[in-house]
């Protein structure tokens, strides 16, 4: 008898403290749910979160009021935490500017066209020599056109670099073009600046300059953080000047990574992923850049900073001057880093690879960029030059019915 009263009150003590966690758990559930609504118009990371009611107050429901279901802590602390995450500031989530609608349109294009037909592109110098040259041969021009943002690293600024003119980007953009940027990153500091070969404006390779930017990543503390902030925000002021005419980029920075010789790459991937992560987050949430596609040019599966921070893979080639191959091994190559799941470019190339040949071998590149300078352009930098690609096959590409060229591509305006 005794033992069964003291287990009738043992039962009772338990029913007790049952309905009390009970109830201190849907009221937790329903703070934190008028907590998150009251708050849905504060700032977080300087950027105005706004989160609809009926999401915010999903949890204090009377349907999902504890006592009438089976569902765990751990299912709600999920949802809230999904809810927190939704509220941050990301790229998708973002303002949508102009650029970044255009943005879409491109990215939805891309991936329509994707192993069925290739974009004809060009790296080229400010006064796009190298297109008026391919124009003169071929009577039409490369869809894709590369810029460079080298000039505008303050520490050429600082020895009188004239930085750049984008107008002639904004136009390529408004006429119907697509736009890409890569950034020969001067080093921000340390430029060893003696003759022969490790002069200030050959500040983008590792051998002429002493700059840390190891220290930089690891200490934000440091001077070495600070000089890189500098720089990325400098590009950035760049970036959202084209942002505000519109225009979507295919950004790719810190390309090349893996082989060690640009400044970026010098101390190995942890650093570099960090330098990326930092870059990133940098330019599309602090800055709230929403018109960057972005291409990493890294070159090999240790230094892929991950599927959340890249949009494209690409990859660079030179190979033999006059071999029209379309670089089978290196398409397999890019698409390893990802099992398949990112769309491969390449990057840069000297030679352009044979249509034929990329769909006979299953190797159609998103688009292939032919690289500037003497690659493409005689001695007077106006004719073309044929030292790596032949007149005959500049034709036969840029005629191609799988060859997308400028006045083929759709509006994206």
């Amino acid at each position: 008898m005794k033992r069964n009263v003291i287990y009738k009150k043992m039962l009772l003590c338990g029913l007790f403290a049952t309905v009390f966690l009970n109830l201190v758990y849907f009221f937790w559930c329903s703070t934190c749910a008028i907590s998150l609504q009251l708050s849905e118009n504060q700032l977080l990371g300087g950027n105005e979160i706004r989160m609809p009611a009926e999401r915010v107050l999903s949890t204090a429901k009377e349907d999902e009021h504890p006592a009438a279901c089976e569902d765990s802590f751990a299912e709600t602390a999920e949802s809230l935490a999904e809810i927190a995450e939704d509220a941050l500031p990301k790229e998708e989530t973002a303002l949508h500017s102009e650029a970044y609608t255009n943005k879409i349109r491109v990215m939805e294009f891309l991936e329509s066209i994707y192993q069925k037909q290739t974009l004809s592109g060009q790296h080229t110098s400010p006064d796009m020599a190298e297109v008026k040259a391919v124009c003169s041969v071929t009577g039409k021009k490369p869809a894709l056109l590369e810029f460079d943002f080298m000039d505008c690293s303050p520490s050429r600024i600082e020895r009188g670099a004239s930085g750049i003119d984008l107008e002639p980007v904004i136009s390529w953009w408004e006429e119907g073009g697509l736009v890409a940027f890569c950034w020969h990153w001067n080093a921000p500091s340390g430029l060893i600046d003696k003759r022969p070969d490790k002069q200030w404006y050959r500040g983008f390779y590792t051998e002429t300059t002493t700059f840390d930017f190891a220290k930089g990543v690891n200490d934000t503390q440091s001077e070495e953080y600070e000089l890189l902030i500098r720089d990325i925000d400098a590009i950035a002021e760049e970036l959202k000047t084209l942002k505000e005419a519109g225009v979507p980029v295919l950004w790719r920075p810190l390309h090349e990574a893996s082989g060690g010789w640009f400044w970026w790459g010098s101390k190995g991937p942890r650093a570099y992923l960090k330098l990326w992560k930092l870059m990133y987050e940098r330019l599309t949430v602090y800055q709230q850049l929403d018109n960057l596609i972005w291409v990493w040019n890294g070159e090999d599966p240790y230094w892929y900073p991950g599927d959340d921070t890249t949009d494209i893979v690409g990859i660079d080639f030179y190979g033999p001057k006059h071999d029209y191959s379309p670089r089978e091994e290196e398409f397999k190559k890019a698409l390893s880093y990802t099992c398949g799941e990112k769309m491969v470019a390449l990057t840069e190339t000297g030679v352009i690879p044979d249509p034929d040949l990329m769909i006979k071998r299953g190797t159609m590149w998103l688009w292939y960029c032919a690289w500037s300078d003497e690659l493409v352009l005689a001695g007077d930098h106006k004719s073309y030059s044929e030292k790596y690609t032949e007149c005959g096959m500049l034709k036969k590409v840029y005629g191609h019915e799988s060859v997308i060229t400028k006045d083929e591509l759709p509006p994206f305006r």
